[in-house]
């Protein structure tokens, strides 16, 4: 046998293995959503517009969003509880689901608390946040009151106390009610390999941000289309699938396109359906 028929004969085992490895996916149990902030120039009622134009079902809110004209443009985190339920109206009329909000927090633990009561409101299932150091004791103590998770959410080294695996796995030890929300597409920025990250921190995860970014090493990159970067996806869903995560999948874009974000997050979903052989 010559060495080009062994090389092509390696090549469609390899091939052969890959497509086994990905057949048994079984993603049935993820749910695909978008973070609203991907369409953070509009009103929450235009962001929930954009997220229903996109064909998803679930959507991450964010206490800092423009809650639009009927409520003086007020952001959401500044809002009375009246205000809030004025949103959740909007939200229920779409038949989207909104199971998780990026709480921005603050300094103290009564802005913390009202944070936490917006959430109570849109009745999530859990938050995403980066909570300071100092007050992991008191906000996980508020997240296990509140009865919903908090995901720590990581930016890249300089920005983000949570930026290295390790890093948020100290916050997680002594601290029941913390998870973890892996954003993949800033780990790169960082040097580190959203694969072997979530590795680190398997067992933890309860929610993904989908996003991809064009270079290792490099944190002034903003995001780019999923599946045009670095990142080896179908490597990150199998790692998912061995630890049999059933939680949260959301896409987000930092980047802001014109006119929207809102052909790229679908461009996003045929690439997510086509990789895991869903469509």
């Amino acid at each position: 046998m010559t060495r080009s028929v062994l090389f092509k004969s390696a090549f469609l085992l390899t091939a052969c293995f890959t497509l086994l490895a990905m057949s048994h996916l079984a993603p049935r149990d993820w749910k695909l959503g978008v973070a609203l902030y991907t369409f953070n120039p509009f009103s929450f009622e235009g962001q929930l517009a954009k997220a229903d134009s996109a064909g998803l079902k679930y959507v991450e809110g964010f206490t800092f969003a423009k809650a639009g004209p009927e409520l003086k443009d007020s952001i959401m985190m500044k809002l009375s509880p009246s205000g809030i339920a004025r949103l959740k109206t909007i939200l229920d009329k779409t038949g989207l689901k909104m199971e998780s909000i990026y709480l921005v927090g603050g300094k103290t633990v009564d802005d913390w608390k009202k944070e936490f009561e917006i959430a109570k409101q849109f009745k999530v299932k859990y938050v995403t946040a980066e909570p300071p150091v100092k007050m992991w004791d008191s906000i996980d103590s508020l997240a296990g009151v509140y009865g919903m998770k908090l995901a720590i959410h990581n930016h890249w080294k300089g920005t983000s106390a949570y930026w290295h695996p390790y890093s948020t796995l100290a916050a997680l030890k002594g601290h029941p009610n913390f998870g973890v929300c892996a954003d993949l597409g800033h780990m790169p920025k960082s040097g580190i390999n959203p694969v072997e990250a979530l590795k680190k921190l398997e067992g933890r995860i309860i929610a993904i941000h989908l996003k991809d970014i064009a270079a290792y090493n490099d944190p002034k990159l903003v995001d780019v289309v999923v599946g045009t970067g670095v990142i080896d996806f179908p490597a990150v869903f199998k790692e998912l699938e061995r630890q049999n995560f059933n939680g949260h999948i959301i896409i987000e874009r930092d980047r802001q396109e014109k006119p929207t974000n809102l052909q790229s997050v679908i461009e996003t979903v045929k690439y997510y359906n086509k990789t895991l052989g869903l469509k």
